[in-house]
């Protein structure tokens, strides 16, 4: 069974404004491990689904996307922002 995870899109850590915020990301989990090929040691698998990245401009309509198509999901909720606010001056103390 495919299993979808929902988050909210993070912030970039330049971007200060609020531009593009509240997008919701659709990954798909890995159903087979990762095994490393014996010819070049590199890390891989034949499944394609983790590769799939799909952006919605709601939780509903991510949640709507996978009760739609019959996937099983969960959403996990985005960290807090944080704010340190400081004075300019600060930076010579």
């Amino acid at each position: 069974m495919t299993v979808a995870r929902i988050s909210e899109l993070d912030r970039r850590t330049t971007q200060s404004g609020k531009a593009n915020t509240g997008r919701w990301l659709l990954e798909f989990e890995r159903q087979e491990p990762m095994r490393a090929d014996p010819l070049t040691g590199w890390n891989g698998s034949r499944d394609t689904n983790p590769q799939v990245r799909l952006t919605f401009p709601t939780k509903d309509a991510a949640i709507a996307y996978c009760e739609k198509r019959g996937l099983s999901y969960h959403v996990v909720p985005a960290p807090p922002v944080r704010l340190k606010l400081q004075a300019y001056a600060d930076n010579f103390r």
